[in-house]
Formats: structure tokens, sequence, C-alpha cells
């Protein structure tokens, strides 16, 4: 099996189409095409569904998937360790802008490693519950949960992330687990302040018909320590439950929900140094995403 075409086959199945696996990945979409059909023969299986609305992963394409992105994550621990001894280190300072989930609970990591391999770099992280504004230059580079809709910057899908509905062992003990996605409209939820909700993407609630919110913060890491205290059911992170072993999913196989990191940048002329560092981050979001998605599951 080809890297090359794994690597395709993962920028298509983010992508959901080839157009935007072929900007990704700085190919024409009738190149990303033709490795996608040479995967698929090499397999003898169908990796995706085709329709107007683009590629959807078939069953094959969805068992592919996690060991696909597990050599992603080799690879990109690899890359961690080798960088800076062989090419020129990167230095000054770059800031990145993200929702506070991403800040607190993957970026400290995912940072942590590119700053050990570029100890010259200084990189900052801006930690906002709210769009990060590229255009005014409050950052380098923002995390955003969808992709903007002005040309005036650039966007590349990071990675898809899971959220999982969840409560401390001493409220479910007291409380007992919902019978089912239905019974969340009358539980104790935790969840963000209705009209400070920055995104649609992150209106997890709406979806199962909550309409009160007793307890809420427009801050992720405040929601999940509400949980955490026994207040109540809360829509969390996969990725931040290592962080609170605490808290147990529930009903994990009716109550699961997908959302997407983009990267984006402006769209003016290419900068070799952020370039250089933004592939350094998301190889490293994809990668730690993908060890703490896989601690949980």
């Amino acid at each position: 099996m080809n890297w090359d075409d794994l690597r395709v086959f993962l920028a298509v199945a983010r992508a959901e189409g080839l157009s935007g696996a072929a900007k990704t990945l700085r190919l024409d979409p009738a190149t990303a095409g033709r490795r996608i059909a040479r995967l698929e023969r090499s397999l003898g299986a169908v990796l995706f569904a085709k329709s107007p609305q683009g590629y959807a992963l078939t069953e094959a394409g969805q068992r592919l998937l996690p060991r696909a992105e597990a050599a992603e994550a080799a690879l990109a621990e690899g890359r961690a360790e080798t960088a800076g001894a062989g090419g020129e280190r990167l230095s000054g300072t770059l800031r990145i802008g993200a929702p506070d989930g991403c800040a607190n609970y993957l970026l400290p990591q995912v940072c942590a490693q590119i700053g050990a391999a570029h100890p010259d770099l200084d990189i900052q992280i801006l930690a906002l519950p709210r769009v990060v504004n590229l255009s005014r230059r409050e950052a380098d580079l923002a995390i955003t949960v969808s992709p903007p809709a002005t040309q005036r910057l650039r966007a590349e899908k990071l990675s898809d992330y899971h959220l999982s509905l969840a409560a401390s062992r001493d409220w479910l003990a007291a409380h007992g687990a919902p019978d089912g996605p239905e019974a969340l409209k009358g539980a104790r939820m935790i969840g963000y302040i209705p009209d400070m909700i920055f995104d649609a993407e992150l209106d997890y609630l709406a979806g199962f018909g909550v309409t009160r919110v007793p307890l809420a913060s427009n801050a992720v890491s405040v929601q999940l320590n509400l949980a955490r205290a026994g207040a109540g059911l809360a829509i969390v992170h996969d990725f931040a439950l290592p962080a609170a072993p605490d808290l147990v999913r529930v009903l994990p196989d009716r109550v699961r929900l997908t959302r997407a990191f983009w990267l984006v940048s402006h769209a003016g002329p290419r900068d070799a140094r952020l370039d250089r560092f933004a592939t350094l981050l998301r190889d490293g979001m994809r990668a730690e995403i993908a060890r703490l998605e896989a601690s949980v599951a």
C-alpha cells in the first residue's frame, strides 16, 4: 500500500470531495481521483460512495480510515522527533488563535513538542470563546470550527473530532443515566450561554430539542468542570476526557457528535516560515486528536 495514496485518501475523506482534497494537497482533482482509483484497485474495495453531494466513506472506507490515521500519526511523531535536527530551526514569534477547548486540551501538547524542536521560536496561544479576527492581525493563524466565508482568508481542514454526552460518576449514581437522546430535553444540562454561541457548529443541544440550559458558560473548560463537580450532563470533547477521568460517557452509541477543526491563514503571499509552522501544527494536531480519542474509545 502506497503512503501517497493513503494521504490522498485521508484528504478526500476529510474534504468529502476531490476538489477540496486537491486544493489541500496542491494536486489537480483528476490526479487525486486517479490516486483513489489506484488505491481501490490495490485493495479490491470501493472506499467512497460518489454523489452530487460529494464523496462519502463506504464501510470499507470507514474500516481503512483509523488505520490510515494511525499511519499518519506515526509519521507526524517521527517528523516532530527529527524536526530541527537536519534543517533550519524556526525562530521569532508566532501567534495561534483558537477556541478555548482546542487551546486548553490540544494546543499545549502540540506546541510543547514544536517548541522543543525549535527552541528559538516563541509560540503564543490566544484562547478566545469567539472567532479570532485575522484581518485585524490578532493572530498569524487561527483554528476554527467552520471555514471562513470570505475569500480574504485561506482555510485547510485540520481534522474531524468527536464529542460525547458525559457526567460524573456521583451525578449518575444519584440521578441515573437518561433512557435515550430524547430524554435530554428534560435533563439538567450543562452547555453554552445561548446568546454567546459564536458558531452554529457549537449549538450541540439544539439538535436534541434542549431549550433550557440551567448551568451555562461561554468556556469549554468551565463546562467540563461543572460536569466534574456533579452539576449535570454535558456534551464534552472526547479529546478532553483524558483530562477528566472522573467523567463517564453516557449513551456512547447513541449520542456522539462529529465536528471539524480548520486552520485559517491570510490569503496573501505565501510565507515560508508560517507554512512550515502550519505543517508542524497540522501534523501535531491530527496525531494528538487521534491519540487522545483512542484512549477513550
